[in-house]
C-alpha cells in the first residue's frame, strides 16, 4: 500500500530536475576557464549559473516541504509529483520563476517562489508548523554551505573570481530568502509555522492577506529605508559569520548583470 512505501520508492527525482542540474554545472565550470578579463563570456556563464542554482534552490525549497508532509502522513504530495523533483509539479512560470528573477535584477531580493498544495487537516499542529519551517531552513542550509566555501577558501576569489562572485551572490541570496521567509507575515513560512497556534478565527481573518503579504513586505524592504536596513542587516550578519563581505555580493551582482559595463570597485 502507498502508506507503507519507503521514501525511495516515492522520491524519484525527474530528467528534468537533471538536466537543470546539468546546466547549472557546466555553467559553474565555465565561469572557472573563461578568460578572466573584461569579456562578457565568464559573466554570461554566472548568469546561466545563478539562474539554474536559483532554479535547483526553488525545487529543494518545495521538495522538504513535500517530504516532509509525506513524512507526517499526506499521502497527497505523492499524486501530485511533488517527490519527483520536477519543478513543472510545484511552481508557476510567472511568479515562482518570472517575478522572482525581475526582484533579483532589480535590487537582488529574491521572492521564496514556488508553492505545494498539502492536506494540512491530515498533520499536526507540530508537524505544520515543522512542515512550513523546512523551506526556509533549507534556503538557509544552502546559503551557509556557499558562504562557508568560500569563507574557508575551498574556492579561491583570487585565482576564480568568476566562480567565486557567482557562488558569493547566489550565498547571499539564499540567505536573503531565508530571512525573508521567516518573516511571520501571511504568505510567508514564517507565518505559516506559527498559523496552527491561532485561533480559527484569527486564521480566517488573515487568509485574504496571504495573497499580497509577500509582496507588501517586499515593497517596504525596497521603500521603506529603516525597515530595509534593518532587513539587510539581519543578512549581513550570517555572511560576516563565515568572513564573507558584502564586496563579493556586489561583485557577483555585477557579474550576474553581464549587460553593465561599469565595473564596481568590488570587481576592480
Amino acid at each position: 500500500m502507498l502508506s507503507r512505501q519507503r521514501a525511495d520508492q516515492v522520491v524519484r527525482p525527474s530528467p528534468i530536475f537533471f538536466a537543470i542540474l546539468a546546466v547549472t554545472a557546466a555553467a559553474g565550470w565555465l565561469t572557472t576557464v573563461a578568460d578572466t578579463g573584461l569579456d562578457r563570456s565568464p559573466r554570461i556563464a554566472v548568469f546561466v549559473f545563478v539562474l539554474g542554482a536559483w532554479t535547483l534552490s526553488v525545487i529543494f525549497h518545495e521538495f522538504a516541504h513535500a517530504f516532509l508532509a509525506w513524512q507526517g502522513g499526506d499521502r497527497t504530495v505523492v499524486q501530485r509529483g511533488y517527490l519527483t523533483l520536477d519543478p513543472r509539479r510545484y511552481t508557476h512560470p510567472v511568479l515562482s520563476f518570472a517575478l522572482p528573477v525581475v526582484f533579483i535584477l532589480l535590487g537582488g531580493i529574491g521572492l521564496p517562489g514556488g508553492a505545494v498544495l498539502l492536506n494540512r487537516g491530515i498533520l499536526s499542529d507540530a508537524r505544520a508548523s515543522l512542515v512550513a519551517l523546512a523551506g526556509p531552513l533549507t534556503n538557509l542550509t544552502i546559503g551557509c554551505g556557499c558562504l562557508a566555501v568560500l569563507g574557508f577558501d575551498v574556492i579561491d576569489s583570487a585565482t576564480q573570481p568568476y566562480l567565486g562572485a557567482a557562488v558569493g551572490f547566489f550565498g547571499f541570496l539564499q540567505i536573503a530568502v531565508f530571512v525573508l521567509n521567516m518573516l511571520p507575515i501571511p504568505g510567508f513560512d514564517g507565518y505559516a509555522a506559527i498559523e496552527p497556534t491561532l485561533s480559527p478565527s484569527t486564521q480566517q481573518l488573515m487568509r485574504p492577506v496571504a495573497r499580497y503579504g509577500a509582496l507588501i513586505a517586499i515593497l517596504v524592504i525596497w521603500r521603506v529605508e529603516p525597515v530595509g536596513d534593518a532587513f539587510w542587516t539581519a543578512v549581513t550578519f550570517f555572511t560576516e559569520l563565515f568572513g564573507v563581505e558584502l564586496d563579493q555580493w556586489r561583485c557577483g551582482y555585477w557579474q550576474f548583470r553581464f549587460w553593465e559595463s561599469d565595473i564596481p570597485t568590488a570587481c576592480r
